[in-house]
């Protein structure tokens, strides 16, 4: 069963994700548009950029609290598991057979 923290971890990855194909939808529309004249697509062009520079910002960032929580995810999973080595076996064995007894009836 996902914990609250795995949960937020991989919500924040699909997140930096999604925010990676709009980046690249986005950056591929500006390639498309850079023939096209008039005051009014330059500053839509402009605006556009400065959006996309400030969303890697936040993208970039976004990605470093998520390497962070992962690491310290494992950093706890690995502190539990040395600290009850037999309770996470015991958990794994458990996890095993629901997913055994769930592939078999497939």
């Amino acid at each position: 069963m996902p914990t609250s923290n795995q949960t937020s971890v991989e919500s924040q990855q699909q997140l930096v994700s999604d925010i990676k194909s709009v980046i690249s939808d986005a950056e591929e529309m500006l390639s498309a548009t850079a023939d096209q004249a008039g005051e009014k697509v330059a500053n839509l062009r402009a605006r556009i950029q400065t959006r996309l520079r400030d969303a890697k910002v936040r993208l970039t960032e976004a990605e470093a609290v998520l390497v962070a929580k992962t690491k310290a995810a494992a950093q706890a999973t690995d502190a539990y598991v040395h600290e009850s080595p037999w309770t996470a076996i015991g958990v794994a064995a458990g996890v095993g057979l629901l997913v055994g007894l769930v592939v078999a009836r497939r």
